[in-house]
């Protein structure tokens, strides 16, 4: 298993790069299309989620620091959370729920009906006409959800600071930017990077690997979203202790 899945993974991140070195590969149209169901699509949800959660914080974080006469350290709670670590991982979450499983579901079903075997009957590449849009897509909107989504958590936590916690505007503004350093800016978008990458390639995987008509394209995407959601908290595990202990 491992090794199918480092060999389709190495296929298509060969036919990512490969019309640098002069091959045809992936077409604009189908990734823009890909770009469009993985990206554009999940936008609200992952807007809403955000937003949600940076109420949270700010709500409960409120209700701690307003013990110790430091409510003004709300700004700095949902700043650091949200840019450092919650953003990038429930944004993660969310595409694998969405995104993620339709491709496995999707590929699941072409494989099911044989439309995989008909490309190569026609001397097509599968993995570069049907993989290689997909992963690519998903390593572009990561990264893209995950700031869009940050910056809409960030605005959630300044209404509650400034209408419910009656903070300043800027002031809030101000202890939000000290709160963080430029390698929580780098840590949350790497994390984006690399989640989609991961999600991307397992999601593709499995459905590549699907046997058994329906009920086995069922079985695949499960796994997929689980074994996805595994290997994004290790990657984030793993990511976080090298840029911070490293």
């Amino acid at each position: 298993m491992l090794l199918a899945f480092a060999q389709l993974s190495a296929q298509a991140f060969a036919g990512i790069f490969a019309p640098l070195s002069g091959q045809r590969s992936w077409k604009l149209s189908a990734l823009f299309a890909q770009m469009v169901a993985i990206g554009v699509a999940s936008l609200p949800t992952v807007a809403l989620a955000n937003f949600l959660l940076g109420l949270v914080l700010a709500i409960q974080g409120a209700g701690q620091f307003d013990k110790l006469g430091a409510i003004d350290m709300v700004a700095d709670l949902v700043a650091f959370s949200i840019l450092r670590e919650i953003g990038p991982l429930i944004t993660a979450v969310i595409v694998i729920g969405r995104s993620g499983s339709s491709i496995t579901a999707e590929l699941g079903t072409m494989k099911v009906a044989e439309e995989i075997e008909a490309l190569n009957v026609m001397g097509i590449d599968p993995v570069k006409y049907l993989v290689v849009p997909r992963l690519l897509a998903m390593i572009i909107m990561m990264p893209v959800l995950t700031v869009l989504g940050e910056a809409v958590g960030l605005f959630s936590g300044w209404l509650v600071g400034t209408m419910s916690l009656h903070l300043d505007p800027i002031y809030y503004v101000q202890r939000s930017i000290d709160a963080v350093e430029q390698k929580d800016l780098f840590n949350g978008l790497l994390k984006a990077l690399i989640f989609g990458a991961v999600v991307g390639a397992v999601s593709c995987f499995y459905g590549m690997q699907v046997e058994g008509g329906a009920e086995g394209v069922g079985r695949s995407t499960t796994k997929s979203v689980v074994t996805c959601l595994t290997s994004m908290l290790a990657m984030d595990a793993l990511v976080t202790a090298l840029v911070y202990f490293v």
